[in-house]
This record gives C-alpha cells, structure tokens and sequence, in this order.
C-alpha cells in the first residue's frame, strides 16, 4: 500500500493572480468550440467524474475544468485562463493532490495517454496522461524498461518532474535523470520544447523541482536494457519482526548498487476479508529488485532468509513487465494523507521507535515504507539539476487512509493522522536532510509548516534559484496550486 505519488515542489513567486469571477455562459461556449475535449463547469454531467482521481480524501473544486485531448487543447486553456485571471492546476491520475483548487480552472489530461516507443533509439515518448503500465508494457517486447515507479497507475510526468524513485533506482538513477525532452507550455501560453542542449536552466529546473513553470504535454525519456529482474518480497512477523528492524539498515550498507530495494511496515486488521496470514498482524515487507540475475540475487538476500521463518517469501527472476507485482500497490482509489524524511543514516533503535509508533495500537492505521537510496541517485547525472538530496541514504514514508474527504468519514481526523506522522518523523528527526518532492500527500490548505516544507525540499541555494526562474517564467503565478502539498499542479500532470 504505497504510492510513487507526486509532490509538488512550493516554490514562492513574486506575484499573484487574483482570481475572478466564475467565466460567464458565453466565454465558456467561445472555449469549448477552441478545443476537442469537454469544457465543464459545476453542475455540468461529468463535472464530479473529471475532477476525480486516484486520491479520494480531497477534490478539485474548479470553476472550469478543461478535458484536454491534445497540446492545442492545454494551449488553449492556459490563454483562456491568463485573460479571464484564474489560476491552473493540472490533474490526470489524481493519485497525489497539492492544496486544491477552489475557483479557477483545472485541465485534466488524462486523454493525453499515447506512449510511443522507439527500440533503435532506446527511447519512449510519454504523452501528459500516460503511466508507468503502458510506458512498462510497450518497452518490454523490446528488451527495455522505463525508471518506472511501483505501481503502473502512477502518472509517467508528474513522477518524473519531481524526480522519481523508482523499481531501478539505485542502478540507473532518478527517472528524471534520463529524461532527454519536455514539450511546456509556459505561462503566456507558447508550446516549447525543451532540452538541456538548447535550454540548459529551465529543463534542468523542471526536473526535480520546475512545479508552478507551466504544463508539460509530453516527455522523451530514454529507456534501460534490463528484459528480467530478481524480485519479489520477503515478509516477517511475530518474533523475526525485530530482527528485520535491527538487520535491515546494515544490510543495505553492504549491497552493490544493482539492488534496489524497501522496507514496509504494516499493521494489518483483524478483518474477515483479508488472507489469514496477514489478518489482525504486524509485518515487515522487504522488497527486492535485482538486475543481476537470480542466482546472485539468492546470495544478497540470504543473510535476511536467515533471520527465521518468514510469512511468504516468493523472491524469483521475472520478466519486468511482472515488476509491478513486487510492491503490490493498491489499484482502487481511496483517501489517504502523509509525509516523509530523506535520512542520512538511520539506526536499529530508531527504526524501532517508528514501527512501535505506527504498530497495532496506534491511533491511526499507518503505512512504514523506508527507501534504501544512495548507488546511481547519489551521482548528479545528465540535466536534472534540480533533484534535492542527493546525498541521502533512506527515504522514509508515512501514510494512512482517511475516512473520507479530509476530516469527514468514518476514519480518524485528518488533525489526528497528522500529529502522529509528526511523531514518526521526531522519532528520525537526527538523520533528517530534508523531504522527497515525491511522497508529500496533502489536499485543501497548506500544512501549517508550509513555508518549512518549501526549504526543506531544496538546499538554500537551489530553492533560491527555483523561486527566481519562477518570477521570469510566471510572475503573475498563474500556476500557483502547489503551496505545500503533494501531487498535481501546475507544471505537473498527476
């Protein structure tokens, strides 16, 4: 149950837009017949269905939503929203959400989904809705693999803009580290593309870190030479629960950079419809992806084998198109909220803290994932300057299901789910660099910590940096829904 989900980076600008009046009846109809896809506004049929997604705890609640079938349409609508002064916010799977609009207008690009694959070149073109299933699938004939994320719902550019650690990462790096091409339409509604031969700064700040520059319509991202990986997961309870805690940070340290792998931990209910190994238990995951085959892969692994009985175990060499089936990641939308912590180390009894703090008797059910990171992620590679702490060696994940949007529903309160996501993090608050632009979660209004999750992204100089290509690029902050969440936004198509 976790999410390569995007976050949005919040980077200041020094202007704003005031945003209007909802558009009248006749600039709406003038919209609709410049562009292929729907134009809607509330109250219209498919009004709730578009400002949907994966993300059910927060909506969009837009003024105008544009369902755009094609960079002429995303076009057309950052004009239309420059002259009538709304602000943008971008959505397409919907699995993260930055503060959510309310007014203004939200293009939804989930029809832009073509992928197109060339073998020669080593290369997919990824179009604003595409995700990480189709780009997986249309490579692996080829005996390529895109720097997918865990699970194939998940949005190929907004996972990419804000970086993107993925099934490979330790072995080839950032997505955002082969991207070789980003077609923008900036704030005064141009379509541009963009590399880092013809425009160095601004695709280097789009990769990592370029939420609120404009939409992306479309990525070139180059593909790697993996066909197969060892993976799968080991998973532990009851006594052997702790000697995984107390093993897994000194393991990593001994792995080549070919192994990418996580630790979850899982408080599991006592509920009728679960698998009875799983139900009413605290485990541990360990997920496991190996590009130097299977043999090999048996002898890393085998000093957690040794830890004891384990409650599944189905490590195994499979072609990369099955990768998805490591992490296991939910398909069905829900609702949920979280946080994370980049982490320069992390030690036995701190890793404890954490899984007692998010265990059976906690206030609110929680979902652990830690990040083994480091290896190709370390290396600053090609143009993705802006991709924060790289010198990190964990990335630790908070998240847990709300009941329904925000506060409603039967779940515990947003307030309650956030206080102890504030305790899981104090507990590694030692080793703590900074946040993943990646796995913030957030929905309607910024944390009350907005301005320190800004900082914490970047160092000074890069957020400084960021903020100035953001008053060149959009000095009236057109594309401004992106204050301290995570997600979708601007400049981002999630």
């Amino acid at each position: 149950m976790t999410h390569d989900d995007l976050a949005l980076l919040p980077v200041p600008a020094t202007g704003t837009t005031a945003a209007t009046a909802a558009p009248d009846a006749a600039s709406l109809a003038a919209l609709a017949r410049r562009v292929g896809g729907p134009v809607l506004a509330p109250g219209d049929e498919g009004y709730d269905a578009e400002r949907s997604g994966f993300q059910l705890a927060y909506r969009h609640r837009p003024a105008v939503i544009v369902g755009a079938e094609s960079a002429g349409d995303v076009v057309a609508a950052v004009r239309f929203a420059r002259d009538q002064g709304l602000p943008v916010a971008v959505q397409a799977t919907g699995h993260g959400l930055s503060a959510a609009t309310d007014g203004g207008l939200l293009i939804s690009t989930r029809r832009m989904a073509g992928v197109t694959v060339d073998p020669a070149a080593r290369t997919a073109r990824v179009a604003a809705g595409g995700v990480w299933g189709q780009v997986v699938a249309a490579a692996a004939p080829h005996g390529l693999a895109p720097l997918n994320g865990s699970s194939p719902g998940v949005g190929v550019i907004s996972y990419t803009l804000g970086g993107g650690v993925g099934i490979l990462a330790r072995t080839y790096g950032y997505a955002a580290d082969l991207v070789r091409s980003v077609d923008l339409v900036t704030a005064d509604g141009r379509l541009r593309q963009l590399t880092a031969d013809r425009d160095p700064e601004l695709f280097g700040a789009l990769l990592g870190g370029g939420h609120g520059l404009g939409v992306v319509t479309a990525m070139e991202c180059a593909l790697v030479p993996v066909a197969r990986v060892y993976g799968g997961q080991l998973v532990f309870g009851g006594a052997q629960l702790d000697a995984v805690l107390a093993a897994y940070p000194d393991w990593t340290a001994t792995l080549p950079d070919e192994l990418t792998s996580s630790l979850a931990l899982l408080a599991y209910p006592d509920l009728p419809q679960l698998p009875e190994e799983l139900r009413g238990r605290h485990l541990a995951h360990v997920r496991i992806a190996f590009t130097g085959g299977a043999a090999e892969g048996e002898r890393l692994v085998a000093p957690l084998r040794a830890l004891g009985p384990r409650v599944s175990d189905d490590l195994r060499e499979m072609p990369y198109a099955e990768s998805h089936t490591i992490h296991r990641d939910p398909s069905d939308p829900h609702a949920y909220d979280g946080d994370n912590a980049l982490l320069s180390g992390l030690d036995a009894a701190a890793l404890r803290r954490v899984a007692a703090l998010t265990g059976p008797t906690a206030p609110a059910m929680c979902v652990v994932q830690l990040n083994h990171l480091g290896g190709a992620m370390a290396r600053r590679g090609g143009a993705a300057g802006a991709v924060g702490h790289r010198d990190a060696r964990f990335a630790l994940r908070v998240l847990s299901p709300l009941g329904g949007a925000g506060d409603e529903g039967g779940g515990p309160s947003l307030a309650t789910v956030r206080a102890l996501h504030a305790e899981v993090l104090a507990a590694v608050a030692p080793w703590r660099l900074g946040r993943s632009v990646n796995f913030l979660f957030g929905g309607h209004g910024a944390r009350p910590d907005a301005a320190e999750v800004a900082r914490s992204v970047h160092d000074a100089a890069e957020h400084a940096h960021l903020a100035a290509l953001k008053a060149v690029h959009d000095p009236e902050n057109l594309f401004r829904f992106h204050p301290a969440g995570a997600g979708e936004g601007a400049g981002a198509a999630e």
